[in-house]
């Protein structure tokens, strides 16, 4: 079980105990057997999207405040300060298939939607960010499979400046500096056509779908839209996204239809 799945898995037991409810009121409550309260404690079962709304209930606390996971969040914030710096000196390694995929996608994503005068390396930012949490929502696997770090302005991927050097350099890509309503816009134009022969029919579903709702926001809209969706309300600043917390989104950013018995 992932790491969020563990943290929540504690964060119900003891949103439970300091509550005084029983694991038998808490079955009660949440219309589910005692024995599945005791799973879910001990990190044997996941909790549902639906689960997980009336847990907000329950307990009388906001979906995100559930999902906050830190116990003293004064405390981890000064913390932070400290232990930000060397998670994100991590080492990322990216396989010449994830590259690949990552450019193809890219240079779908430009030959589209790079001729917007709205969209700048912050909007494409959190164009791939949507494209790689709605895939894996959808499909359980990853679409590019970007690192993702929680910043002041939204999701960035870290990847994306070594990549974007490479493609410049291999004259895949054209970096352009301009502006947009008088402030400074970094822009990317495609100089190739992307390979479709590298992207599959339920890939491009999900890239379209996303540039469909969102192509049109300018930065400051699509930023403030982001900080709204579960995966980057359960991180940490300065922190690394975790693709699993996708699992946990509300309308309306959740793209998949849940049954009681996926989770």
């Amino acid at each position: 079980m992932s790491e969020i799945y563990s943290r929540l898995a504690r964060r119900v037991k003891e949103l439970r105990q300091k509550s005084g409810i029983s694991q038998q009121r808490l079955a009660e409550l949440l219309k589910v057997s005692r024995p599945t309260i005791s799973q879910i404690e001990n990190r044997e079962r996941k909790i549902s999207a639906d689960e997980l709304i009336k847990l907000s209930d329950i307990f009388g606390l906001p979906i995100e405040s559930i999902l906050d996971l830190k116990k003293e969040p004064e405390v981890i914030l000064d913390a932070a300060k400290e232990d930000r710096k060397p998670t994100l000196q991590m080492r990322i390694n990216v396989p010449q298939r994830d590259l690949e995929k990552f450019k193809e996608v890219l240079l779908y994503l430009l030959n589209k939607i790079a001729s917007k005068p709205n969209i700048g390396e912050t909007v494409l930012y959190k164009i791939l960010y949507f494209i790689d949490f709605d895939f894996y929502e959808k499909y359980e696997e990853q679409l590019i499979g970007a690192t993702y770090k929680k910043n002041h302005y939204g999701p960035t991927p870290l990847e994306f400046k070594k990549i974007i050097e490479k493609m410049t350099k291999d004259k895949e890509i054209m970096k352009v500096q301009s502006s947009y309503f008088q402030y400074p816009q970094t822009k990317y134009l495609p100089l190739r056509k992307a390979d479709l022969s590298k992207l599959k029919a339920n890939e491009i579903e999900v890239i379209n779908d996303v540039v469909n709702r969102l192509s049109d926001m300018n930065a400051a809209q699509i930023s403030e839209y982001s900080h709204s969706d579960v995966p980057w309300l359960t991180t940490e600043n300065n922190g690394v996204i975790e693709y699993e917390s996708v699992f946990y989104r509300t309308s309306p950013y959740s793209v998949r239809e849940y049954s009681e018995d996926i989770h």
